[in-house]
């Protein structure tokens, strides 16, 4: 099933926000290449949005502890996290943001 999130113009080039798609928290990401990606809003190394990190090319940086992710795979790149934190599959029609999401 496909969500509406938001409007591609509606995050700023390098930036994220937090949505919330029923209880999920996710981090919605627009990288500066104007690439639009989408990871669960909580770093795997602790309780901390990564929405509120940094965006660097296809990378996301934990602002506490500087744990980095890949915005296309969720993989962990650095320490202090080690294991991944899941990914949504994006779609654009429109100039909007779909997210895929898995209805159970």
């Amino acid at each position: 099933m496909a969500v509406r999130i938001c409007a591609v113009e509606d995050i700023k080039l390098g930036k994220a926000i937090r949505v919330k798609v029923g209880d999920d928290a996710i981090a919605i990401v627009r990288t500066k290449a104007d690439k639009v990606f989408a990871l669960d809003d909580k770093c795997s190394h602790g309780e901390i949005s990564l929405s509120e990190g940094f965006v660097d090319n296809e990378t996301i940086e934990c602002w506490a502890h500087g744990a980095k992710f890949s915005l296309e795979t969720g993989e962990a790149l650095t320490l202090p996290a080690f294991e991944p934190v899941a990914k949504y599959e994006v779609i654009i029609d429109n100039g909007d943001i779909f997210l895929e999401i898995d209805a159970d």
